[in-house]
């Protein structure tokens, strides 16, 4: 049954990207009427699922880490535990790498890599990263020492950050490094060149930038996680999608509304204030709390009057630097006779020198059905390629979708990711029963991004993610445009941000005494 959208709310929401559905669902749990509106017929943004042919792809990430257990330090598993919402998931360790240094197999957790670098650098390559790992310690206990559930935007953090200030005290001068680019230790502690390539390229898939544009915090939250004792990584059951309607149900089962196939086209202004949403469709659904937009910065600015928000304030956010775009490579395929020792994710690096963020330089290769083999069916695996955020936007942007010029700039375009693909299955494109090549064209009308954009690439140093609060009353902001940035438990943080900062202090204040365990700070 199609919803009917109500004439007014409370709290609107734009867009179901992670972030959108985060904020909705926990404003739900708050108590307010929320509606959240989706221009897509899937919700999920990003991060949604769909499927073609009988099989199941994600549309965008499908490694995740620090979902599969609470307390976790995830922002993400933070709200599902505040929505009350479970997401059955299964953990493995081992991912595989395709690099000019050859072909291996490496693994989260405190040691495996020690032994990758033994082979390939020698001892004092090993000796340098057990080094890190020793100097990362203290600055991982800070990045995770305030919980982003705790976080809002307004004089009401005194209280709620408060109850964890003994805590963070004790990490207080390690988190002022935090705010600088990762770079700034890196380039103090590691020489060997491969460590520095590692660590560039985690920083990239992580910011979208290498080490000097990467926040020190993003890192050390992956070192908290992946280089632990015991580390996993997740993949929930029924792939991104199950992630996205977890987050659903948690908005649904509170009482809030999601709306698909409803495409705002501008948020309404009254008296100096956000006064709700007209749909393309000509409906008007007013909110008398707040509009949350969950669109990026450069889309979130074409929703508003010209004169809402001031000229300056227009023009800093509309200059926000941007991340390209990316390459997809969605396939179905026959999976009689391949190789039984398959990874379900791969790293293929071209070529260092190149630097990780250059065009077609980097792939990454997920095969989710080897870890759920629901997701195809029986006897075939899904695999998703795609080039993370280093497609350039400028070689598309004048390109008819239906042109031949534009069917074969796409296969040219996908090459990069058919050769990674083939270091792993030799033979994959004799396989393949389903094709499907993504664009940044593809990218730009499915998701509603701005240029296809991966996110704004604001440098770690340089500028600073913004807070929710805008200058227009009512109007407040989310998703990777907003702090805490870009990736999933960054987004899912900056949901809960929003929220916390529009929920009333004693709510906010019970909700944490309800999910989160206040730490004892050591006598």
């Amino acid at each position: 049954m199609v919803a009917i959208a109500p004439t007014d709310t409370e709290i609107i929401i734009i867009g179901s990207g992670i972030g959108g559905l985060s904020c909705g669902a926990l404003l739900a749990r708050y108590g307010f009427d929320v509606i959240v509106c989706e221009s897509h017929s899937i919700a999920g943004g990003a991060a949604h699922g769909f499927e073609r042919g009988g099989f199941s792809f994600d549309s965008g990430p499908s490694l995740y880490s620090g979902l599969s257990y609470s307390p976790s330090a995830n922002p993400l598993r933070q709200v599902l535990d505040a929505i009350g919402e479970k997401l059955p998931c299964i953990t493995y360790d081992t991912w595989g790498c395709c690099l000019p240094e050859g072909d291996f197999d490496t693994s989260v957790g405190a040691s495996q890599f020690a032994e990758v670098l033994a082979q390939l650098r020698g001892a004092a390559a090993v000796a340098e990263w057990r080094q890190l790992q020793r100097i990362m310690e203290p600055y991982a206990k800070a990045a995770t020492a305030l919980p982003s559930l705790a976080l809002r935007f307004d004089l009401g953090s005194v209280f709620t950050l408060g109850q964890f200030a003994p805590a963070f005290l004790q990490t207080a001068g390690d988190a002022i490094a935090l705010a600088g680019p990762f770079s700034k230790i890196m380039d103090k502690n590691v020489k060997d060149p491969f460590v520095r390539n590692w660590l560039n390229l985690l920083c990239f898939l992580l910011s979208g930038l290498p080490a000097d544009g990467t926040i020190a915090a993003e890192v050390a939250f992956m070192f908290a996680d992946w280089y632990r004792p015991n580390a996993v990584l997740d993949y929930p059951i029924g792939g991104s999608a199950a992630l996205v309607n977890a987050l659903v149900r948690g908005l649904e089962r509170h009482g809030g509304q999601l709306l698909l196939n409803s495409h705002v086209a501008e948020v309404l202004v009254e008296n100096n204030r956000a006064a709700g949403v007209r749909l393309r469709s000509g409906k008007i659904i007013r909110s008398h709390k707040a509009v949350v937009s969950n669109a990026s910065v450069w889309d979130t600015l074409k929703l508003l009057p010209e004169t809402s928000v001031p000229q300056r304030f227009r023009q800093q956010r509309q200059a926000t630097p941007e991340c390209d775009s990316f390459m997809h490579l969605h396939l179905g395929i026959d999976a009689a006779g391949v190789r039984s020792d398959l990874a379900c994710h791969y790293i293929f690096v071209k070529d260092w020198e190149m630097g990780v963020s250059a065009p077609q330089n980097v792939v990454l290769v997920s095969i989710p059905s080897l870890l759920d083999p629901h997701l195809a069916p029986p006897g075939k695996h899904v695999i998703h390629a795609y080039t993370p955020g280093n497609e350039p936007y400028d070689l598309w942007q004048k390109l008819d979708r239906t042109s031949e010029q534009y069917k074969l700039q796409k296969q040219a375009r996908a090459e990069v990711m058919w050769l990674a693909l083939e270091r792993i299955v030799p033979d994959i494109r004799s396989r393949a029963e389903v094709t499907l090549v993504g664009t940044p064209l593809t990218h730009e009308r499915f998701l509603r991004r701005h240029r296809g954009s991966y996110g704004p690439g604001i440098r770690a140093g340089s500028g600073l993610f913004p807070g929710p609060i805008t200058p227009l009353a009512g109007l407040f902001c989310c998703g990777d445009s907003t702090f805490p940035g870009i990736g999933l438990p960054a987004v899912a943080a900056s949901g809960a941000i929003a929220a916390n900062t529009i929920a009333p202090l004693y709510k906010h204040l019970e909700l944490i005494r309800e999910v989160i365990s206040i730490p004892v700070a050591p006598e």
